[in-house]
């Protein structure tokens, strides 16, 4: 029997992993959690298979709760409704044993349990791919993209930028395209800040 705690902030949540999971005849939810502190304290204290774990919660949230359970040995599997690179990276750095988003269908998330709770490790396709262009530094900004977000963030259009690198204006919109892909945004805005706080533009007021 695969012993579970479900830890998450929404007790809707919680309440449909519970029925679900509870279906499974080598399945049992121990445990349910509103936060990571008290995921953290019930791990200890009913020392499950498995801690099925939400990443963004009030108080200590799913990675700072993963690193701790994971440490004194136990394995979490996160589900969660965030892919951005910055939440993944925390949670696998805290060690946890999968990432799945909750828009998992049923029959890959059961599968997902019981694999993970042998140790194996559970990637959503999408968590996969962003973590192997993060591993072959294909989240790396070229020069050309560089220079084509620096003339967005003055403020020139798609057309403008086009005529003043004397490229396409269907290139530029392939580079934004790569540039929202590799900084995990959508939209221009966005990516500016992203860049900015990334050191790949300078920020403003800076020399």
């Amino acid at each position: 029997m695969i012993r579970v705690l479900l830890v998450d902030d929404h007790p809707v949540v919680r309440s449909g992993l519970a029925g679900l999971l509870g279906e499974e005849p080598d399945i049992e939810v121990v445990g349910e959690a509103s936060d990571g502190a008290e995921g953290v304290s019930l791990a200890r204290d009913l020392t499950p298979d498995l801690v099925l774990m939400d990443l963004r919660m009030p108080g200590m949230d799913g990675a700072s709760a993963t690193a701790e359970i994971t440490a004194a040995g136990g394995r979490v599997l996160v589900l969660t409704t965030y892919d951005t690179d910055a939440d993944i990276l925390r949670a696998v750095e805290a060690g946890a044993t999968g990432y799945l988003l909750k828009d998992t269908p049923r029959e890959q998330l059961v599968g997902a349990v019981r694999a993970a709770a042998r140790g194996e490790t559970v990637l959503a396709p999408p968590i996969a791919a962003k973590l192997m262009r993060q591993v072959r530094g294909h989240d790396q900004l070229t020069p050309r993209e560089i220079e084509v977000l620096g003339l967005v963030g003055r403020g020139l259009s798609n057309g403008d930028v086009a005529r003043e690198l004397f490229i396409g204006e269907a290139t530029v919109k392939t580079h934004l395209l790569r540039i929202f892909d590799k900084l995990d945004v959508d939209d221009r805005t966005r990516a500016v800040t992203v860049a900015m706080e990334r050191g790949y533009l300078p920020t403003p007021g800076s020399r």
